[in-house]
């Protein structure tokens, strides 16, 4: 993401970041061919929807990579200094498409790809296998266009995400504040966007920022007439770009005004600000900078040089770097050993939305708990693998699915489709619409010739925490004396209200004869 040839020929550089010096190290093409983790899985967006999956050598995808996302005619240390932030980004974000097949996308969602030329060959080439390093391991990285003069902390973009002490919110005057930019947008288009991101409401009464965080952008803004009423300076970004187009609101940093029905906008910077400024590394690269002193200043604390990436679980001790034949001048050499444990591959394969991404981590922790809970409650093996799609808007949502609006997630081909993270939050409902449909894929192969109310029953019944709006709480499932509702009722709901009322009864039913002692499979 904007984190938003064979470049194998010749030698590669490891950097070492206290001496802030180059050290050749050899390297054959041959063994980079024969390793897998030199391959790297790209998903290329086709026009029509989907991708096409290719494999790429990883500094091949680099050059590629350098050329979508690097600014033109950029100095050999800003492209260097970039490359190693993409390496890391790539290996470090490796497997996010999983439940795609593929490695990462060659969208703004991971990293965009062109046709490189020899300036992106060569700063591949010459940084080949150098990362950002973490306690030996690649580094959770980011990079966008432009931070505006003030790089932003990752929680501020990705709530929930951490706030390293390498990815500061610092002052950066290299970048000069640019671009500056204006935009314009009717209420009409607003109120468009909004609703297809899942707020509802019919029109945007009152529309203005409320507060904004430490590195001077928006943090929430009011959008009367919807529910939620509130939305932040970076989801606003999204959801006017996913709907109007990108290059309207091109940053957090913005001034506000209404003049009529129209909204003006005025901002600087492009992009989410965290991490490496690319206009920035651009001017200090222009100054004389190298692209070490450049990292420095982006990423301090962190260590440049090659890990050492194995197999799932595994740990290892990398031999110490032979000396190049023809060291720089006063180039110290060191005896660097790394361990990289790489960890086990989840049971959640999740997708989510760019602005979800820093969540990743604690909603496949959520979702896995749930899959082992209610693997234990319905006494059946846990699926070893199970697909998760936050969708990032209700019209995604419901195109997937073939569900209205006011449902929260249905299993489509053994796979969670979900609405968008902020939608279910706002209902109170993302544990409990997880487990719900967590239940559906455990339980369903056995419930499949059974009436849709008994599927819907034992969804509701054995989810358990709260329930979904207008499912009756846990407590009343004995007592109620609903009748059974028909397949229809359950399957192809006309209202959110005629919905509650079909849950309603279908885990009334499916509860009656649990209480009485049937087992969850009998019933029928």
């Amino acid at each position: 993401m904007k984190a938003d040839t064979d470049a194998r020929r010749g030698g590669r550089y490891m950097f070492v970041c206290v001496l802030c010096t180059f050290v050749a190290l050899s390297s054959s093409s041959s063994r980079a061919q024969q390793d897998p983790q030199r391959e790297i899985r790209i998903g290329i967006a086709r026009p029509g929807g989907g991708y096409t999956v290719q494999a790429f050598p990883l500094e091949t995808y680099i050059a590629r990579v350098l050329a979508g996302e690097a600014a033109r005619d950029s100095r050999p240390a800003a492209l260097e200094a970039l490359a190693i932030t993409i390496r890391t980004f790539a290996l470090a974000n490796r497997g996010r498409h999983n439940a795609d097949g593929f490695d990462l996308c060659d969208t703004t969602h991971c990293q965009v790809m062109r046709t490189p030329n020899a300036a992106h060959e060569r700063a591949a080439a010459v940084t080949a296998g150098n990362v950002l390093l973490r306690g030996g391991a690649p580094a959770t990285v980011f990079y966008s266009a432009s931070c505006g003069g003030q790089t932003e902390i990752p929680s501020a973009v990705w709530p929930g995400h951490e706030d390293p002490p390498y990815m500061p919110s610092q002052p950066d005057d290299a970048c000069l504040g640019a671009p500056a930019w204006t935009a314009e947008i009717e209420g009409a288009d607003l109120t468009r966007s909004l609703r297809a991101a899942g707020f509802r409401g019919d029109r945007l009464r009152d529309f203005r920022i409320l507060s904004r965080d430490t590195s001077g952008r928006v943090a929430r803004l009011r959008v009367a007439g919807f529910a939620p009423e509130e939305i932040s300076g970076q989801d606003l970004r999204s959801v006017v770009g996913r709907t109007l187009g990108w290059q309207f609101i091109k940053s957090a940093a913005f001034e506000l005004e209404r003049i009529g029905d129209t909204y003006h906008f005025e901002g600087h910077g492009s992009g989410h600000g965290v991490g490496l400024c690319v206009i920035g590394s651009v001017n200090l690269a222009v100054s004389g900078r190298t692209a070490t002193e450049i990292l420095n200043r982006y990423f301090p604390g962190l260590e440049i040089g090659p890990p050492v990436i194995l197999a799932a679980g595994a740990v290892a001790a990398a031999r110490p770097s032979p000396s190049p034949p023809s060291p720089a001048a006063g180039a110290a050499v060191p005896n660097r050993t790394s361990s990289v444990p790489i960890p086990a591959p989840s049971s959640i394969a999740l997708t989510l939305p760019d602005e979800n991404e820093g969540e990743r981590e604690s909603i496949t922790l959520l979702a896995d708990q749930a899959r082992t809970d209610i693997a234990r409650a319905l006494a059946v093996a846990a699926p070893p693998r199970v697909v998760v799609r936050f969708h990032p808007t209700t019209a995604s949502y419901e195109r997937a699915t073939g569900q209205p609006w006011f449902t929260s997630g249905a299993v489509v081909g053994g796979e969670l489709h979900l609405l968008p993270l902020a939608v279910l939050r706002e209902r109170g409902v993302l544990e409990r619409t997880i487990r719900h449909e967590l239940v559906h894929v455990m339980a369903d192969p056995l419930l499949r010739d059974r009436a849709a109310w008994v599927r819907e029953g034992a969804a509701i019944y054995f989810a358990g925490r709260r329930p979904i709006p207008g499912e009756p709480e846990p407590a009343a499932y004995r007592q109620s004396r609903l009748s059974c509702p028909s397949d229809v009722d359950l399957l192809r709901p006309v209202s959110a209200g005629s919905l509650s009322n079909a849950f309603a009864g279908a885990v009334a039913c499916f509860s009656r004869q649990v209480q009485v002692g049937k087992q969850w499979r009998d019933v029928r």
